[in-house]
């Protein structure tokens, strides 16, 4: 069985007859994406881990490209009618279109096991263990061999829009240069998977010798890595010409 966002409003904390529970079939996995209260956020979906597997993606509360003004929510892309329902209900809707995007590709939308969201964005649950981490979805039933009588609540983040699965790295950048200098680094991954995007890595004070550590979500996997390119720019015009370089970059994959 698998629950897309259930129900908060008459089912939250009631007997395990009234709702879906783990005890309802041999695997029950469910995907929260509105586990706000019901009052006053307007919440409608359940809370607390009621499955075998319970996912939380980008923490289950608040969506990303939900936060969109009325106006060019309702007129949608797909429709006056797709727009409302997704204005009115944005973060409920997500759980049927992460499902509907996990079909499509079942190598994406890892969940990390964690103990809070707030962990997870930390490098606490990175990688994943030995036994590797579910796929949110349609595949989430691959796991099922590694289940233990506990609920296993996992963590993940998505993007904005359709395609919604990301892949998560984690990239460390050890930089070479002469002095320090306020800015920014940047870094693009390459693969026989594809390339991403400019991610940032850090902004602040970049101090030659100093190993600076960031948790990215990619828009796509990547595959067996072949190329990095590190990218650095000042906050402001400075005439020194300053130059950094990165003397080492580490790239780890989260599977």
């Amino acid at each position: 069985l698998s629950g897309l966002d259930p129900a908060q409003p008459y089912f939250q904390d009631t007997p395990i007859e009234v709702r879906l529970d783990a005890s309802d079939a041999e695997f029950v996995d469910v995907i929260h994406t509105d586990i706000a209260p019901t009052i006053p956020y307007l919440g409608f979906g359940i809370s607390t881990a009621i499955g075998h597997l319970d996912f939380y993606p980008n923490g289950g509360e608040e969506m990303p490209g939900c936060d969109k003004n009325a106006i060019s929510e309702i007129v949608d892309i797909d429709g006056i009618w797709e727009g409302t329902t997704n204005f009115v209900a944005c973060n409920h809707l997500r759980s049927y279109k992460y499902y509907a995007d996990s079909i499509i590709y079942p190598d994406g939308f890892l969940g990390y096991a964690c103990d809070s969201y707030d962990v997870f964005e930390t490098e606490s649950c990175f990688p994943c263990p030995e036994e590797g981490c579910p796929n949110m979805g349609h595949f989430a039933d691959k796991f099922k061999s590694q289940i233990k009588n506990d609920t296993l609540k996992l963590y993940l983040n998505t993007a904005e829009s359709k395609d919604f699965p990301l892949w998560r790295y984690k990239v460390t950048v050890t930089l070479s240069g002469k002095k320090k200098v306020r800015g920014y680094v940047n870094i693009a991954l390459y693969g026989s998977g594809g390339n991403t995007r400019q991610h940032q890595i850090f902004q602040g004070t970049l101090q030659p010798d100093n190993t600076y550590t960031s948790l990215i979500d990619a828009e796509i996997n990547v595959g067996t890595l072949t190329k990095v390119k590190f990218l650095w720019n000042n906050n402001w015009l400075n005439p020194t010409l300053p130059k950094l370089g990165a003397a080492t970059v580490t790239v780890q994959s989260g599977e």
